[in-house]
Protein backbone atom coordinates (compact mmCIF):
# COMPACT_ATOMS: atom_id res chain seq x y z
CA UNK A 1 0.00 0.00 0.00
CA UNK A 2 1.03 3.58 -0.46
CA UNK A 3 3.09 4.98 2.35
CA UNK A 4 2.30 8.31 3.97
CA UNK A 5 4.91 10.73 5.24
CA UNK A 6 2.78 10.98 8.37
CA UNK A 7 4.53 8.98 11.09
CA UNK A 8 7.88 8.62 9.33
CA UNK A 9 6.65 5.92 6.97
CA UNK A 10 4.72 3.95 9.59
CA UNK A 11 1.41 4.87 7.99
CA UNK A 12 -0.40 3.01 5.26
CA UNK A 13 -3.69 4.11 3.73
CA UNK A 14 -5.39 1.51 5.93
CA UNK A 15 -3.86 2.89 9.11
CA UNK A 16 -4.81 6.44 8.18
CA UNK A 17 -8.39 5.27 7.62
CA UNK A 18 -8.42 3.43 10.97
CA UNK A 19 -7.11 6.49 12.81
CA UNK A 20 -9.46 8.95 11.13
CA UNK A 21 -12.48 6.68 11.54
CA UNK A 22 -11.70 6.29 15.25
CA UNK A 23 -11.35 10.06 15.54
CA UNK A 24 -14.75 10.61 13.93
CA UNK A 25 -16.34 7.92 16.12
CA UNK A 26 -14.88 9.53 19.24
CA UNK A 27 -16.06 13.04 18.43
CA UNK A 28 -19.51 11.79 17.45
CA UNK A 29 -20.19 9.03 19.99
CA UNK A 30 -17.70 9.15 22.88
CA UNK A 31 -17.01 12.79 23.71
CA UNK A 32 -20.68 13.85 24.12
CA UNK A 33 -21.31 10.87 26.41
CA UNK A 34 -18.21 11.63 28.46
CA UNK A 35 -19.15 15.28 28.86
CA UNK A 36 -22.63 14.27 30.02
CA UNK A 37 -21.85 11.28 32.25
CA UNK A 38 -18.32 11.61 33.64
CA UNK A 39 -18.57 11.59 37.42
CA UNK A 40 -18.64 9.18 40.38
CA UNK A 41 -22.09 7.88 39.46
CA UNK A 42 -21.74 7.87 35.68
CA UNK A 43 -21.59 4.62 33.75
CA UNK A 44 -20.47 3.88 30.21
CA UNK A 45 -23.77 3.14 28.42
CA UNK A 46 -24.41 -0.33 27.04
CA UNK A 47 -25.37 1.11 23.66
CA UNK A 48 -21.95 2.75 23.37
CA UNK A 49 -20.35 -0.58 24.26
CA UNK A 50 -22.33 -2.20 21.45
CA UNK A 51 -21.29 0.50 19.00
CA UNK A 52 -17.67 -0.22 19.89
CA UNK A 53 -18.26 -3.89 19.17
CA UNK A 54 -19.88 -3.02 15.85
CA UNK A 55 -16.77 -1.03 14.96
CA UNK A 56 -14.63 -4.08 15.70
CA UNK A 57 -12.81 -2.38 18.55
CA UNK A 58 -12.95 -5.36 20.92
CA UNK A 59 -11.26 -7.61 18.39
CA UNK A 60 -8.56 -5.43 16.83
CA UNK A 61 -5.75 -7.83 17.76
CA UNK A 62 -7.78 -11.05 17.51
CA UNK A 63 -7.02 -13.14 14.38
CA UNK A 64 -9.53 -13.07 11.57
CA UNK A 65 -10.19 -16.81 11.90
CA UNK A 66 -11.89 -16.05 15.21
CA UNK A 67 -13.84 -13.07 13.88
CA UNK A 68 -11.35 -10.34 14.77
CA UNK A 69 -9.62 -7.77 12.59
CA UNK A 70 -6.27 -9.53 12.80
CA UNK A 71 -4.32 -6.30 13.28
CA UNK A 72 -1.45 -5.39 15.57
CA UNK A 73 -0.43 -3.24 18.49
CA UNK A 74 0.03 -0.28 16.13
CA UNK A 75 -3.63 -0.21 15.05
CA UNK A 76 -4.76 -1.02 18.58
CA UNK A 77 -2.92 2.00 19.96
CA UNK A 78 -4.07 4.25 17.11
CA UNK A 79 -7.67 3.59 18.13
CA UNK A 80 -6.89 3.82 21.85
CA UNK A 81 -5.37 7.28 21.44
CA UNK A 82 -8.44 8.57 19.65
CA UNK A 83 -10.90 7.05 22.15
CA UNK A 84 -8.93 8.52 25.07
CA UNK A 85 -9.21 11.93 23.45
CA UNK A 86 -12.90 11.60 24.29
CA UNK A 87 -12.94 9.53 27.49
CA UNK A 88 -10.04 7.48 28.81
CA UNK A 89 -12.41 4.99 30.41
CA UNK A 90 -13.75 4.08 26.98
CA UNK A 91 -10.22 3.63 25.63
CA UNK A 92 -9.63 1.35 28.62
CA UNK A 93 -12.85 -0.58 28.04
CA UNK A 94 -11.50 -1.53 24.62
CA UNK A 95 -8.68 -3.39 26.42
CA UNK A 96 -11.26 -5.58 28.16
CA UNK A 97 -11.65 -7.20 24.74
CA UNK A 98 -8.75 -8.45 22.58
CA UNK A 99 -8.79 -11.77 24.46
CA UNK A 100 -6.70 -10.26 27.24
CA UNK A 101 -3.09 -11.11 28.04
CA UNK A 102 -4.09 -14.81 28.23
CA UNK A 103 -4.97 -15.02 24.53
CA UNK A 104 -1.56 -16.40 23.53
CA UNK A 105 -1.68 -19.24 26.04
CA UNK A 106 -5.27 -20.31 25.41
CA UNK A 107 -5.78 -23.74 23.90
CA UNK A 108 -7.22 -23.90 20.39
CA UNK A 109 -10.49 -25.13 21.88
CA UNK A 110 -10.63 -22.13 24.22
CA UNK A 111 -9.87 -19.72 21.40
CA UNK A 112 -12.68 -21.05 19.24
CA UNK A 113 -15.10 -21.04 22.16
CA UNK A 114 -14.30 -17.59 23.56
CA UNK A 115 -12.66 -15.26 21.07
CA UNK A 116 -15.64 -14.82 18.70
CA UNK A 117 -17.70 -13.80 21.73
CA UNK A 118 -15.00 -11.33 22.74
CA UNK A 119 -15.14 -9.72 19.29
CA UNK A 120 -18.91 -9.28 19.62
CA UNK A 121 -18.46 -7.58 22.99
CA UNK A 122 -20.20 -10.47 24.75
CA UNK A 123 -17.21 -11.81 26.69
CA UNK A 124 -15.20 -8.98 28.20
CA UNK A 125 -12.45 -9.35 30.79
CA UNK A 126 -11.43 -7.85 34.11
CA UNK A 127 -7.87 -8.57 35.20
CA UNK A 128 -7.18 -9.15 38.90
CA UNK A 129 -3.47 -8.77 39.63
CA UNK A 130 -2.75 -6.23 42.38
CA UNK A 131 -3.41 -6.84 46.05
CA UNK A 132 -3.82 -4.56 49.10
CA UNK A 133 -0.17 -5.02 50.03
CA UNK A 134 1.15 -5.56 46.51
CA UNK A 135 1.01 -2.87 43.86
CA UNK A 136 3.75 -2.83 41.24
CA UNK A 137 5.62 -5.75 42.86
CA UNK A 138 3.40 -8.39 41.28
CA UNK A 139 5.92 -11.15 41.99
CA UNK A 140 4.94 -10.85 45.66
CA UNK A 141 1.24 -11.65 45.37
CA UNK A 142 -0.09 -13.79 48.21
CA UNK A 143 -3.61 -14.74 47.04
CA UNK A 144 -3.57 -18.56 47.05
CA UNK A 145 -5.11 -21.23 44.85
CA UNK A 146 -5.08 -24.76 46.27
CA UNK A 147 -5.99 -27.88 44.29
CA UNK A 148 -8.93 -29.82 45.75
CA UNK A 149 -9.87 -32.81 43.62
CA UNK A 150 -11.09 -31.57 40.25
CA UNK A 151 -11.24 -27.96 41.45
CA UNK A 152 -9.04 -25.09 42.52
CA UNK A 153 -10.00 -23.13 45.64
CA UNK A 154 -8.91 -19.48 45.65
CA UNK A 155 -8.52 -17.51 48.88
CA UNK A 156 -7.15 -14.02 49.41
CA UNK A 157 -7.68 -10.36 48.61
CA UNK A 158 -7.27 -8.40 45.39
CA UNK A 159 -7.26 -4.64 44.85
CA UNK A 160 -7.76 -2.21 41.97
CA UNK A 161 -9.88 -4.57 39.90
CA UNK A 162 -11.71 -2.28 37.49
CA UNK A 163 -14.79 -3.69 35.75
CA UNK A 164 -14.90 -6.78 38.01
CA UNK A 165 -18.67 -6.49 38.31
CA UNK A 166 -19.39 -5.52 34.70
CA UNK A 167 -17.17 -8.11 33.04
CA UNK A 168 -18.11 -11.54 31.72
CA UNK A 169 -14.99 -13.24 33.02
CA UNK A 170 -12.10 -12.44 35.32
CA UNK A 171 -8.42 -13.22 34.85
CA UNK A 172 -7.11 -13.91 38.34
CA UNK A 173 -3.46 -14.43 39.24
CA UNK A 174 -2.85 -16.49 42.36
CA UNK A 175 0.01 -18.37 43.96
CA UNK A 176 -0.23 -22.15 43.55
CA UNK A 177 3.19 -22.96 45.01
CA UNK A 178 5.65 -21.21 47.33
CA UNK A 179 8.59 -19.57 45.57
CA UNK A 180 11.81 -21.62 45.59
CA UNK A 181 13.63 -18.67 47.14
CA UNK A 182 13.12 -15.01 48.00
CA UNK A 183 15.19 -14.11 44.95
CA UNK A 184 12.82 -16.06 42.69
CA UNK A 185 9.49 -15.08 44.18
CA UNK A 186 7.96 -14.65 40.71
CA UNK A 187 7.83 -18.45 40.36
CA UNK A 188 4.79 -20.42 41.52
CA UNK A 189 2.13 -17.97 40.27
CA UNK A 190 -0.70 -19.32 38.11
CA UNK A 191 -3.49 -17.75 36.08
CA UNK A 192 -7.18 -18.60 36.17
CA UNK A 193 -10.02 -17.59 33.86
CA UNK A 194 -13.23 -17.39 35.89
CA UNK A 195 -16.49 -17.06 33.96
CA UNK A 196 -19.42 -15.30 35.61
CA UNK A 197 -22.72 -13.60 34.77
CA UNK A 198 -22.30 -9.95 33.80
CA UNK A 199 -23.19 -7.59 36.63
CA UNK A 200 -22.22 -10.04 39.37
CA UNK A 201 -19.13 -11.42 41.07
CA UNK A 202 -18.21 -15.12 41.11
CA UNK A 203 -19.57 -17.29 43.89
CA UNK A 204 -17.28 -17.02 46.88
CA UNK A 205 -16.14 -13.51 45.94
CA UNK A 206 -17.31 -10.25 47.50
CA UNK A 207 -16.36 -6.73 46.51
CA UNK A 208 -16.31 -3.17 47.80
CA UNK A 209 -16.29 -0.13 45.52
CA UNK A 210 -13.13 1.98 45.78
CA UNK A 211 -13.84 5.75 45.77
CA UNK A 212 -11.78 7.44 43.03
CA UNK A 213 -11.12 11.01 41.92
CA UNK A 214 -11.32 10.04 38.25
CA UNK A 215 -11.42 7.13 35.81
CA UNK A 216 -15.19 7.28 36.04
CA UNK A 217 -17.73 5.38 33.94
CA UNK A 218 -17.26 2.04 35.70
CA UNK A 219 -16.43 0.64 39.12
CA UNK A 220 -13.05 -0.27 40.56
CA UNK A 221 -13.33 -2.85 43.33
CA UNK A 222 -11.47 -4.40 46.21
CA UNK A 223 -12.18 -8.13 46.07
CA UNK A 224 -12.22 -10.81 48.74
CA UNK A 225 -11.90 -14.43 47.58
CA UNK A 226 -13.29 -16.62 50.33
CA UNK A 227 -12.90 -20.19 49.13
CA UNK A 228 -13.88 -19.37 45.55
CA UNK A 229 -14.09 -22.75 43.82
CA UNK A 230 -13.30 -23.01 40.12
CA UNK A 231 -12.88 -26.09 37.90
CA UNK A 232 -9.44 -27.38 36.95
CA UNK A 233 -10.15 -26.23 33.39
CA UNK A 234 -10.06 -22.62 34.64
CA UNK A 235 -6.25 -22.82 34.79
CA UNK A 236 -4.81 -20.98 31.80
CA UNK A 237 -1.33 -21.85 30.60
CA UNK A 238 1.16 -23.83 32.66
CA UNK A 239 0.81 -24.04 36.41
CA UNK A 240 3.28 -21.77 38.18
CA UNK A 241 4.34 -19.95 35.01
CA UNK A 242 1.88 -17.07 34.91
CA UNK A 243 4.38 -14.33 35.73
CA UNK A 244 5.65 -14.72 32.20
CA UNK A 245 2.13 -14.09 30.90
CA UNK A 246 2.01 -10.88 32.94
CA UNK A 247 5.46 -9.73 31.90
CA UNK A 248 5.00 -10.33 28.18
CA UNK A 249 1.44 -8.98 28.17
CA UNK A 250 2.56 -5.78 29.84
CA UNK A 251 4.55 -4.65 26.79
CA UNK A 252 1.36 -4.09 24.81
CA UNK A 253 -0.48 -2.93 27.94
CA UNK A 254 2.12 -0.23 28.56
CA UNK A 255 2.01 0.85 24.92
CA UNK A 256 -1.77 1.09 25.32
CA UNK A 257 -1.32 3.25 28.42
CA UNK A 258 1.08 5.50 26.52
CA UNK A 259 -1.56 5.84 23.81
CA UNK A 260 -4.17 6.77 26.40
CA UNK A 261 -1.87 9.41 27.85
CA UNK A 262 -1.24 10.85 24.40
CA UNK A 263 -4.97 10.93 23.68
CA UNK A 264 -5.65 12.83 26.91
CA UNK A 265 -2.89 15.31 26.13
CA UNK A 266 -4.14 15.77 22.57
CA UNK A 267 -7.64 16.51 23.80
CA UNK A 268 -6.33 19.04 26.31
CA UNK A 269 -4.10 20.65 23.69
CA UNK A 270 -6.96 21.01 21.21
CA UNK A 271 -9.31 22.45 23.82
CA UNK A 272 -6.68 24.89 25.11
CA UNK A 273 -5.83 26.03 21.59
CA UNK A 274 -9.47 26.68 20.77
CA UNK A 275 -10.04 28.48 24.08
CA UNK A 276 -6.95 30.67 23.59
CA UNK A 277 -8.27 31.84 20.23
CA UNK A 278 -11.67 32.72 21.69
CA UNK A 279 -10.83 34.11 25.12
CA UNK A 280 -10.40 37.90 25.03
CA UNK A 281 -8.22 39.77 27.50
CA UNK A 282 -6.91 43.32 27.21
CA UNK A 283 -8.75 43.69 23.94
CA UNK A 284 -7.35 40.71 22.06
CA UNK A 285 -7.38 36.86 22.11
CA UNK A 286 -4.97 35.43 24.65
CA UNK A 287 -3.47 33.31 21.84
CA UNK A 288 -1.70 36.48 20.74
CA UNK A 289 0.27 36.66 23.97
CA UNK A 290 3.72 35.09 23.75
CA UNK A 291 3.36 33.32 27.10
CA UNK A 292 0.32 31.42 25.81
CA UNK A 293 1.70 30.80 22.33
CA UNK A 294 4.90 29.32 23.74
CA UNK A 295 2.94 27.11 26.13
CA UNK A 296 0.96 25.71 23.20
CA UNK A 297 4.12 25.19 21.14
CA UNK A 298 5.80 23.26 23.95
CA UNK A 299 2.69 21.18 24.58
CA UNK A 300 2.35 20.25 20.90
CA UNK A 301 6.02 19.30 20.69
CA UNK A 302 5.83 17.02 23.72
CA UNK A 303 2.68 15.32 22.43
CA UNK A 304 4.27 14.60 19.07
CA UNK A 305 7.52 13.35 20.62
CA UNK A 306 5.59 10.86 22.76
CA UNK A 307 3.53 9.78 19.76
CA UNK A 308 6.60 9.03 17.63
CA UNK A 309 8.20 7.00 20.43
CA UNK A 310 4.97 5.03 20.76
CA UNK A 311 4.92 4.31 17.02
CA UNK A 312 8.42 2.85 17.30
CA UNK A 313 7.42 0.62 20.22
CA UNK A 314 4.27 -0.62 18.49
CA UNK A 315 6.28 -1.46 15.39
CA UNK A 316 8.74 -3.46 17.50
CA UNK A 317 5.90 -5.37 19.16
CA UNK A 318 4.29 -6.15 15.81
CA UNK A 319 7.62 -7.36 14.44
CA UNK A 320 7.81 -9.83 17.31
CA UNK A 321 10.85 -8.26 18.91
CA UNK A 322 11.19 -8.02 22.69
CA UNK A 323 10.93 -4.37 23.70
CA UNK A 324 10.19 -4.21 27.41
CA UNK A 325 12.71 -1.39 27.88
CA UNK A 326 11.29 0.64 24.99
CA UNK A 327 7.70 -0.02 26.09
CA UNK A 328 8.60 1.27 29.55
CA UNK A 329 10.23 4.32 27.97
CA UNK A 330 7.09 5.06 25.96
CA UNK A 331 4.82 4.57 28.95
CA UNK A 332 7.04 6.67 31.22
CA UNK A 333 7.56 9.53 28.76
CA UNK A 334 3.97 9.69 27.50
CA UNK A 335 2.30 9.62 30.90
CA UNK A 336 4.64 12.15 32.48
CA UNK A 337 4.02 14.31 29.42
CA UNK A 338 0.25 13.86 29.73
CA UNK A 339 0.19 15.24 33.26
CA UNK A 340 2.28 18.25 32.25
CA UNK A 341 0.29 19.04 29.12
CA UNK A 342 -3.13 18.64 30.70
CA UNK A 343 -2.02 20.81 33.63
CA UNK A 344 -0.79 23.50 31.24
CA UNK A 345 -4.07 23.32 29.34
CA UNK A 346 -5.98 23.85 32.56
CA UNK A 347 -3.72 26.82 33.30
CA UNK A 348 -4.51 28.36 29.91
CA UNK A 349 -8.23 28.09 30.64
CA UNK A 350 -7.64 29.69 34.04
CA UNK A 351 -10.63 29.58 36.38
CA UNK A 352 -12.77 28.05 33.62
CA UNK A 353 -10.42 25.08 33.54
CA UNK A 354 -11.08 24.36 37.18
CA UNK A 355 -14.77 23.79 36.53
CA UNK A 356 -16.60 20.77 35.18
CA UNK A 357 -17.95 22.96 32.38
CA UNK A 358 -14.88 22.04 30.33
CA UNK A 359 -13.39 18.62 29.60
CA UNK A 360 -9.86 19.75 30.47
CA UNK A 361 -10.31 18.94 34.15
CA UNK A 362 -11.28 15.38 33.20
CA UNK A 363 -8.20 14.98 31.04
CA UNK A 364 -6.09 16.34 33.89
CA UNK A 365 -7.54 13.97 36.52
CA UNK A 366 -7.26 10.93 34.28
CA UNK A 367 -3.75 11.82 33.10
CA UNK A 368 -2.58 11.69 36.70
CA UNK A 369 -3.66 8.06 36.90
CA UNK A 370 -1.65 7.03 33.84
CA UNK A 371 1.54 7.63 35.85
CA UNK A 372 0.39 4.98 38.34
CA UNK A 373 -1.34 2.04 36.65
CA UNK A 374 0.41 -0.55 34.45
CA UNK A 375 3.45 0.13 36.63
CA UNK A 376 4.29 3.49 38.15
CA UNK A 377 6.72 5.91 36.55
CA UNK A 378 9.28 4.77 39.10
CA UNK A 379 8.80 1.14 38.09
CA UNK A 380 9.33 2.10 34.45
CA UNK A 381 12.57 3.83 35.43
CA UNK A 382 13.66 0.69 37.23
CA UNK A 383 12.94 -1.49 34.21
CA UNK A 384 14.79 0.90 31.89
CA UNK A 385 17.82 1.15 34.17
CA UNK A 386 17.91 -2.63 34.76
CA UNK A 387 18.12 -3.12 31.01
CA UNK A 388 20.82 -0.50 30.72
CA UNK A 389 22.93 -1.90 33.54
CA UNK A 390 22.41 -5.63 33.06
CA UNK A 391 19.39 -7.91 32.90
CA UNK A 392 17.86 -9.08 36.13
CA UNK A 393 17.28 -12.74 36.93
CA UNK A 394 13.54 -12.41 36.32
CA UNK A 395 14.15 -11.01 32.85
CA UNK A 396 16.43 -13.91 32.00
CA UNK A 397 13.70 -16.29 33.13
CA UNK A 398 11.02 -14.52 31.10
CA UNK A 399 13.19 -14.59 27.96
CA UNK A 400 14.12 -18.26 28.34
CA UNK A 401 14.63 -19.74 24.86
CA UNK A 402 12.03 -22.48 25.25
CA UNK A 403 9.41 -20.04 26.48
CA UNK A 404 10.18 -17.56 23.71
CA UNK A 405 9.79 -20.29 21.10
CA UNK A 406 6.46 -21.42 22.52
CA UNK A 407 5.25 -17.82 22.82
CA UNK A 408 6.08 -17.13 19.21
CA UNK A 409 4.12 -20.15 18.04
CA UNK A 410 0.92 -19.09 19.78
Amino acid sequence: MNQSQDGKGYFTEERIMIRDTARAFTMREVLPVANALDGPDGEIPMDLRQKMADMGYFGITIPEEYGGLGLGAFEYCLVAEQLARGWMSVASLMARGQGGMIKRVMTEEQKRAYLPRVVRGEFLNASSLSEPGTGSDLASISCRAVRDGDDWVITGNKYWCTFADGSDFMTVFARTAPPPSAAKRWMGISCFMIEKPRGTLPKGVSGAKIPKIGYFGWNTLELSFDGCRVPASALVGEEGMAFRIMARGLETARAHTAARGIGLAQGALEDATAYAQERMQFGRPIAEFQAIRFKLATMATEVEAARQLLYHVCNEIDQGRRCDKEASMAKYFATEMAERVTSEALQILGGAGYTTLHAVERYWRDARLTKIFEGTSEIQQRIISDQMLGKSEVDKWITDTAFEKAWGQK
